[in-house]
């Protein structure tokens, strides 16, 4: 059973190590941070690349990825005989029903949570549908079911979080544990991180952390239809079921969004099919190609990495072998170890740092519960320091327009994480501190704006489910006050 992921070059496979390349720059020129990618063809790795400071051992956040893996469990937990997909959802939570059962959720199926089709409407499920309080589950049968389950699409992220409750109810085993020993373990998958919710269930629909290549196993387990190491790990019909379309998502702008829907699988363009979450993570099935290809990004363009599949990697796959290219095979290897997301650039220092170092700012009400700043500067960066009320201090140490490796202080959801930060003075009294939490999307950047004498401290991120601009702290020079002093 002890399959493995071999390596092959691209021209051995059908695709010129050039058409990787090319690839590779239209991602860089349409998409700007890809962070990890991986393409299999014939089950062979023939790219792989981690843009620095990513790199391969690394587990990545895959946001609604986490949905296709979800499924898989359904499919396990059924073909168990566990529960059946025309088993009511309420019935699994009698103890967390509403008082009055209305005939629409008395109607809604397992499979109606699997295809997104659960007869809630879209302001339902962008409203309070959502997840608050101790009690998800209470909270989503609580919602009124205005229309008939099974009678339209409406992307549904609780949904999944249901599916991974009745996983739980059923099994005794969280969503997580119970894919162990019959997925994450046969695939090598060593070090599977999900969230959970304040009862201590993974939130399903979102929330499963692991590496690029785990990723791109579990595409080729799928497009092996279930079968890894000459064993049937999943079956195959729910194979074939999740990743046909059990309704239509139609219509979408993004023509890769209205292809139809699946078990918690997209449909694609070009006879594809996908798991996809937010910001660009993808685990992209193309059957016909015999290709898979797992990418992870921090983009607001989710689609441009589809595009650039479709226009530039999808002509270049051949259905017979090519002559060696050691040369062109050279040059690709070469452009994948050289892959790195650089920080901004701009002049790396102000004759205002003497005056500031050490200097501490007292701040006002702030919706991040800051008491106090300051910076203290080096020669090689410097480090930003903030008291907060009732918390542990935060330090975030930074280099001068070059990347300072350090860890997160901050929590409870980045608490731990590698980071790296890097700063610039765009102007001579703007301090710019661009913090990258790699292994996830988001790049933070710290506008510190000390016109007057004053700190203006006003963050915003690169790609959010909300706003990118985060709020603003102003913050008054204490006269008396200068840190080791």
């Amino acid at each position: 059973m002890a399959q493995t992921l071999d390596r092959a070059t691209p021209e051995s496979v059908g695709i010129a190590s050039g058409v990787l390349v090319a690839w590779i720059d239209e991602l860089e020129r349409t998409v700007f941070d890809t962070h990890s990618l991986m393409v299999l063809r014939h089950g062979k790795v023939v790219a792989e690349g981690w843009w620095a400071p990513n790199s391969a051992e690394l587990n990545q956040k895959l946001f609604s990825l986490s949905k296709s893996f979800t499924s898989t469990a359904v499919g396990l937990a059924v073909a168990e005989g566990r529960f059946g997909l025309d088993d009511a959802v309420v019935s699994f939570f009698p103890d967390d029903a509403p008082a009055t059962i209305g005939p629409n959720l008395a109607a809604m199926k397992v499979r109606h949570l699997l295809a997104m089709c659960t007869g809630h409407t879209e302001a339902q499920v962008n409203g309070r549908i959502g997840f608050e309080g101790e009690n998800w589950v209470g909270l989503f049968l609580a919602q009124p079911v205005e229309d008939a389950p099974g009678s339209h699409f409406v992307y549904n992220t609780a949904a999944t979080y249901m599916l991974s409750a009745i996983i739980q109810r059923t099994t005794g085993q969280k969503l997580v544990d119970y894919l162990g020993p019959r997925l994450f373990e046969p695939l090598g998958i060593a070090n599977p991180i999900w969230e959970e919710c304040p009862r201590g269930i993974n939130t399903g629909g979102y929330g499963l952390e692991i590496r690029t290549e785990d990723i791109a196993r579990f595409g080729q387990l799928y497009l092996q239809k279930g079968v890894w190491g000459g064993r049937q790990l999943i079956p195959a019909e729910w194979v074939e079921a999740a990743t046909s379309i059990q309704i239509d998502n139609s219509p979408n702008d993004l023509a890769d969004w209205a292809q139809g829907y699946g078990y918690q699988f997209w449909r694609g363009r070009h006879g594809s099919y996908r798991g996809d979450g937010a910001f660009g993570q993808y685990c992209l099935v193309l059957p016909d190609e015999d290709v898979v290809v797992a990418i992870t990004a921090g983009t607001e363009w989710m689609h441009r990495i589809l595009d650039s599949v479709w226009k530039v990697l999808l002509p270049g796959l051949k259905s017979s072998p090519l002559p060696e290219d050691a040369a062109a095979h050279g040059a690709l290897e070469e452009r994948l170890r050289g892959l790195r997301l650089d920080p901004k650039g701009g002049p790396a220092a102000s004759e205002l740092e003497a005056g500031l170092s050490g200097v501490v700012f007292r701040a006002g009400t702030n919706p991040f519960a800051i008491a106090s700043i300051r910076f203290e500067f080096t020669p090689a960066g410097g480090t930003m320091v903030c008291e907060r009320d009732g918390a542990p201090t935060d330090r975030l140490e930074f280099g001068r327009s070059a990347w300072r490796e350090g860890v997160s202080t901050l929590g409870p959801d980045w608490l731990g994480r590698p980071l790296v930060a890097s700063a610039t003075w765009p102007r001579p009294d703007l301090l710019e501190i661009e913090v990258f939490l790699y292994a996830t999307p988001f790049r933070f950047t710290l506008g510190c704006d000390f016109a007057d004498g004053e700190l203006s401290l006003a963050p915003r991120v690169n790609v959010a489910m909300g706003p990118t601009e985060l709020g603003a702290v102003v913050a008054t020079r204490d006269a008396g006050e200068v840190a080791g002093r």
